[in-house]
């Protein structure tokens, strides 16, 4: 009972879908000479007899509910209930990519993808080319099992298990605005989690704004015995027995496959991620996925569009794994294995699907695209050879390459600068402070105080010098080089209420970035400040040779660019 390997199937189900349709039963073990042939109406048991058929079994229901009219009376419209099907047909077509899975209705076929060798075909299969493009690959990466500082310790079996994360998570620039395009599967079993929804939020931590969502598929693969699948009645949410381990593991994987994205924004690919007046951003994965070009001969799901429901959607962000604010230790970081995803696969050369305007068009949603979209995102190298050309409201930098005309945020693009440099410098024990000509003593809520006790460690490893002073103050004596003396009281204040409203345990490396998020901010050139040509070239050039530099520490976009491609379309040149 601790090992189950299959999804499971409750024993009264298969009889209760007798009981109120008609039900056809047909299998054969492969070691018998002839199978048996089962039906089934309103309950009632109508034939058995021997049959020639293959090895295998195969149920057949029609006419649900046949029987119960008062039932039937609450079934959705067709299409509402014909896109439950699609959506829990995909959900099992992408967990197993290896099995073909069909499904048709008497005047189309919905989905119809053959075995496909690789996660990465499925996905192709369907919901297309387009789609696949605007996804990074989570590469496969394990780890044994390790107990966290919270937890107890591994017994002597258990150290030999090991925790498996892949997938695919969508590129920091496509942006949604809930979290129906997050699929979490275990064990290839599709469940709703929270403690993996935190961690998926987490690794997208100062990448995307805290309001939008990314679109990820991510696999977990792990001893039975260390999840338990059996506390929800539909099987759907688990419980891991290394919450934490599981917790920091996965979004240490996705953080890596992001970092080797590093993908900057065009102007059309940031209006697209803009959310549309009056839209709820309902779809992805489920719905509206359009049909593929006749020429390209591969097979494709044509979902119906559908309400948000069941597994994947309205599942909120707020886990708790240990009750309030908490410090664990640093996490560990997944082996350095990136598989690049190029375009020479085997479907890498397929025409891209028709476009089909649809709300609940997966696809569309992550980006809508449009006939000014440019033939490809541009890449960070591409801003290394960038000369500035002037201000734009002494905010913003106006720059131009051989790839176009790139507008930079001059604030963000400094704080995500000096946000990496003070990381780098914490990790390295250099943090520089600067003394304050006058201690500045601030009187601190009973919470904040809590917070202080608890980070002041941590505090101090960043340039912060702050002592007690009373019960409820403390006396700023040092901040971080960069910080203005008025903006001293804000930032701690900053730093210290972030973490109020921080309500999961939090790790070393968390926190860490969280300081050098808030010291950033408060460090970097300001809008409405004229800057001299030599420093807006050392921007750009700073900027360029960053991790990230899509966005600022806390999700806005920093770079967007206007392509040749896009500059000749709009005077019609091409």
């Amino acid at each position: 009972m601790l090992s189950i390997a299959t999804l499971g199937f409750r024993g009264e189900a298969l009889p209760t879908i007798a009981a109120v349709s008609r039900l056809l039963l047909e299998t054969r073990d492969e070691a018998e000479a002839e199978g048996t042939r089962i039906e089934f109406a309103g309950g009632k048991l109508i034939n058995v007899k021997p049959a020639g058929l293959p090895p295998g079994t195969t149920i057949s229901v029609a006419d649900i509910f046949y029987c119960v009219p008062a039932r039937r009376k609450f079934l959705k419209s067709d299409t509402t209930e014909l896109g439950h099907i699609a959506s829990l047909v995909t959900h099992y077509a992408l967990a197993n990519p290896a099995k073909q899975f069909i499904l048709t209705t008497p005047t189309q076929e919905i989905i119809n993808c053959p075995p496909a060798e690789k996660l990465a075909d499925r996905v192709y299969q369907l919901f297309g080319r387009q789609a696949l493009e605007e996804l990074v690959e989570i590469p496969a990466v394990s780890s044994p099992f390790r107990a966290a500082i919270t937890e107890p310790e591994l017994e002597p079996e258990e150290e030999k298990s090991s925790l498996t994360v892949s997938g695919f998570t969508s590129r920091p620039d496509i942006q949604r605005m809930n979290r129906n395009g997050i699929y979490i599967f275990v064990n290839r079993r599709l469940v709703r989690d929270r403690l993996i929804l935190h961690a998926i939020h987490e690794a997208y931590r100062n990448i995307l704004p805290p309001a939008v969502f990314p679109a990820t598929l991510l696999f977990l693969e792990m001893p039975y015995d260390e999840v338990d699948v059996n506390v929800h009645p539909a099987k759907i949410e688990v419980r891991f027995r290394r919450s934490q381990f599981v917790h920091d593991f996965a979004r240490d994987a996705i953080r890596q496959a992001l970092m080797g994205a590093r993908p900057i924004a065009s102007f059309a690919a940031a209006a697209a991620a803009a959310p549309p007046s009056g839209s709820s951003g309902n779809g992805a994965f489920t719905g509206g996925i359009a049909p593929a070009a006749v020429e390209s001969g591969v097979p494709r799901a044509i979902i119906p569009p559908l309400e948000e429901i069941g597994v994947g959607s309205g599942v909120g962000s707020d886990f708790v794994p240990g009750g309030g604010f908490d410090l664990t230790g640093a996490p560990m970081r997944p082996v350095e294995q990136r598989i690049p995803f190029t375009s020479d696969t085997a479907f890498g050369t397929a025409r891209a699907p028709a476009q089909v305007s649809n709300a609940g068009n997966w696809a569309a949603n992550l980006a809508a695209p449009s006939a000014e979209a440019p033939a490809s995102l541009p890449r960070p190298e591409q801003i290394a050879d960038l000369k500035p050309l002037g201000q734009v409201s002494a905010s913003f930098i106006v720059a131009v390459n051989g790839e176009g005309l790139w507008i930079v945020d001059q604030h963000v693009a400094h704080e995500r600068v000096l946000f990496e440099q003070h990381l780098e410098a914490r990790r390295a024990g250099k943090v520089e402070a600067q003394r304050m000509l006058m201690p500045l003593v601030i009187e601190l809520s009973p919470r904040q105080i809590v917070i202080f006790e608890k980070i002041a460690e941590e505090l101090a490893a960043n340039g912060f010098e702050v002592e007690p002073m009373g019960p409820k103050s403390v006396a700023i004596q040092a901040v971080p080089a960069g910080v203005g003396a008025p903006d001293a009281e804000k930032l701690l204040i900053e730093i210290l209420d972030g973490l109020e409203r921080e309500n999961a345990a939090i790790s070393i490396e968390t926190l860490q970035a969280k300081i050098a998020a808030s010291t950033a901010c408060h460090a970097a050139i300001k809008v409405n400040m004229p800057l001299e040509q030599s420093k807006m070239e050392w921007l750009l050039d700073a900027l360029s040779k960053t991790d990230c530099p899509m966005s600022c520490p806390h999700g806005r976009p920093v770079v967007l660019r206007y392509s040749m491609k896009e500059i000749e379309k709009a005077f019609h040149r091409i």
